[in-house]
């Protein structure tokens, strides 16, 4: 099987996206995850909305996933 330059390029790029989405997700729920922590032990009953903010920046990983998808395909690679 020949891998072409704009195949590998493609494959990059799809990795660098998926890779970027990660990192900010990890950034964001960092801060998130110790404020919730924090509200949680004031406020017990609160676990519903510190779970939704904790779960909502998961979207920058599904969003790096659509863009390496769409790369991928429009090179040609899947």
């Amino acid at each position: 099987m020949v891998i072409t330059s704009a195949a590998a390029t493609a494959a990059i790029g799809a990795g660098l996206a998926i890779f970027g989405g990660a990192i900010g997700t990890g950034i964001a729920q960092s801060g998130i995850g110790a404020a919730g922590l924090g509200l949680l032990a004031e406020k017990p009953e609160e676990m519903g909305r510190v779970l939704l903010f904790i779960v909502l920046p998961e979207t920058l990983v599904i969003f790096g996933l659509v863009i390496a998808i769409l790369i991928l395909l429009s090179a040609g690679v899947v």
